[in-house]
């Protein structure tokens, strides 16, 4: 098992930027895929971005240009930092993980999720 605290959200004007991180209770690089959701309020929680066990990272077409991950291994620490933002960003932003391999990035694929922090773009 993994826990992960997510931190970093917080409200930010339209263009502006913040680096949201998932800290690990365990080491997750070459073992655990570590992924980044997020849900606005009245919609589905939806796949941002994914490190994979092996490293690649893969982001939603929403995001990609503006996102970046990046980790930090002797922190146990996966890194979103999020340029650019739009009031469309505005989310619970989620860090979540899986031991398996899966080509899959919905929700329901990840074991094990943080409590959530919220980013709130204003425009």
């Amino acid at each position: 098992q993994v826990q992960l605290v997510e931190s970093g959200g917080g409200l930010v004007q339209a263009g502006g930027s913040l680096r949201l991180s998932c800290a690990a209770s365990r080491r997750t690089s070459g073992t655990y895929t570590v992924g980044w959701f997020r849900q606005a309020p009245g919609k589905e929680r939806e796949f941002v971005a994914v490190m994979r066990w092996n490293g690649i990272n893969v982001y939603a077409d929403s995001v990609k240009g503006r996102f970046t991950l990046s980790r930090d291994n002797a922190k146990n620490t996966v890194w979103l930092q999020m340029n650019s933002l739009k009031p469309e960003d505005t989310a619970v932003y989620y860090c979540a993980a899986r031991s398996f391999s899966s080509a899959s990035y919905t929700s329901g694929s990840f074991e094990y999720w943080g409590q959530g922090t919220q980013v709130t773009v204003s425009s």
